[in-house]
């Protein structure tokens, strides 16, 4: 079994007004309560880290029981009449939380560490924009096929339970590995919905094939998949055109208003920059989706990137048309996305050296040259014309294989050398050092000069 991963689906519900209004009310007391132990904990800070159990010694300041007829604080007994017990202890957890991480930035504040010298001393603030967490059996309970929830909710009077149906679900309390935890009542933004995170623990994926991903400008994403022995088993392009024009669209409108507009203002076209976003989250989810489940018909369990973390593009004039392809370039969301679909199914993600795997033909016979007019073709030393992204893609994997054979240093992709050191510059790993089935000897023969590769 692979480690442990949590992911959260939303559950949308269909309230009714009532129950609607219910929800809201439960939501104001459970922050009322909060902010009021916000004020204890902030008090007795001291006494309460020290303990050997937070929750036990703040409920012994604030809750009335047959072995605690007294405690300190009665105000919580006086206001809040029935406080579900578990909600009590998702507020003292949520508190303790909010006070330890506000007590550390105060130190570090005092201590000198701050972004400017001038910084003004943090406040606390207890009005905590939270939401309860919902206890399965004691304040949510589920049916047979989840197709309805009845949550435990404050109706101004009492403490009662309504039942909410739930309008949308995803799958993932559905699979064997999965445990489902405790979920938050949201309601913001005139919807409401349940925050249901779960345990994942999938089956790692096995195989020795790798999907290999080329994030480039002309096409966003080109994929392979490579053996070990460096065969081509699948290969495929993923470019979403409509949608990216549609995004397009929104940035030329941000340039056409521009120049009509002598000062740019706080919040100029912030509906075009708000459309282009979404839409850009909208390609990175579906692209990631795709290319996922492309690695697993194939069968592969892992899945290969370059390492483009931090890279800023120099190309382009300022106000240009590359400039702003650029700045809409999907490199990193796509990256994110697709790692964390791909560890949900137990596939894994790793990130190569990224300088030259385009510039390199796959084939071994040195560096391409690329067309001006169409920069996505590649011309070989051999007078051969390929794609330079699928070529990239090929190489991506061999850097990686030729890495997990031991036949290149991790930092730089480059092929590792004999005992005699040179001072020529070694060539990249690409496709074709995989090609020999003994690929570790040849290797060692290349760099140390009984065969020559052709540059």
């Amino acid at each position: 079994m692979s480690n442990s991963i949590v992911r959260t689906d939303k559950w949308y519900l269909s309230p009714s007004p009532e129950v609607k209004e219910y929800l809201e009310m439960t939501i104001r007391e459970y922050r009322r309560f909060c902010r009021a132990l916000s004020y204890v904990v902030m008090g007795h800070w001291r006494q309460i880290a020290e303990s050997s159990s937070r929750c036990k010694t703040i409920e012994k300041l604030i809750h009335k029981t047959a072995k605690n007829p007294n405690p300190k604080y009665k105000y919580f007994q006086n206001n809040f009449y029935k406080f579900p017990s578990y909600l009590r202890r998702a507020a003292i957890e949520f508190v303790c939380g909010q006070v330890s991480s506000y007590l550390s930035r105060y130190r570090d504040w005092q201590d000198g560490r701050r972004n400017r010298r001038d910084a003004r001393s943090l406040l606390f603030n207890p009005d905590a924009g939270c939401y309860p967490s919902l206890y399965k059996g004691n304040s949510i309970k589920y049916d047979i096929n989840f197709d309805n929830a009845e949550i435990k909710v404050w109706n101004g009077r009492d403490w009662v339970w309504v039942k909410v149906p739930i309008k949308t679900k995803r799958n993932r309390h559905l699979l064997g590995h999965s445990q489902q935890l405790s979920p938050q009542l949201i309601v913001k933004n005139k919807s409401v919905h349940l925050s249901v995170p779960f345990n994942l623990k999938p089956e790692k994926l096995e195989g020795e094939k790798v999907c290999a991903i080329d994030i480039g400008i002309n096409t966003l994403a080109t994929a392979s998949i490579v053996t070990k022995s460096g065969t081509v088993t699948a290969r495929k392009f993923f470019h979403p055109a409509a949608d990216i024009d549609r995004r397009d669209k929104h940035w030329l409108l941000v340039s056409r208003k521009a120049r009509l507009t002598k000062k740019l203002h706080r919040g100029f076209a912030k509906d075009n920059y708000r459309k282009a976003r979404q839409i850009n989250v909208n390609i990175t989810h579906q692209i990631s989706r795709k290319i996922v489940n492309f690695a697993i018909n194939n069968g592969a369990s892992v899945i290969v990137f370059e390492q483009l973390k931090g890279w800023r593009p120099t190309g382009g004039k300022k106000r240009s048309s590359l400039r702003q392809r650029f700045h809409g370039w999907l490199h990193r969301r796509l990256v994110l996305l697709t790692e964390q679909k791909f560890q949900e199914v137990g596939g894994k993600i790793e990130k190569v050296y990224a300088r030259g795997t385009s510039s390199w033909a796959y084939d071994g016979s040195g560096k391409v040259k690329r067309n001006k007019s169409n920069y996505s073709e590649a011309t070989f030393a051999s007078g051969k014309q390929y794609n330079a992204d699928l070529s990239a893609s090929y190489n991506i994997a061999a850097r990686y294989i030729a890495y997990k054979l031991k036949l290149t240093r991790r930092n730089d992709g480059r092929l590792s050398g004999g005992k005699s050191s040179s001072d020529k510059q070694r060539m990249p790993a690409t496709l074709s050092v995989l090609w020999d089935k003994d690929a570790p000897h040849e290797c060692d023969r290349i760099m140390s000069g009984s065969i020559h590769l052709k540059y």
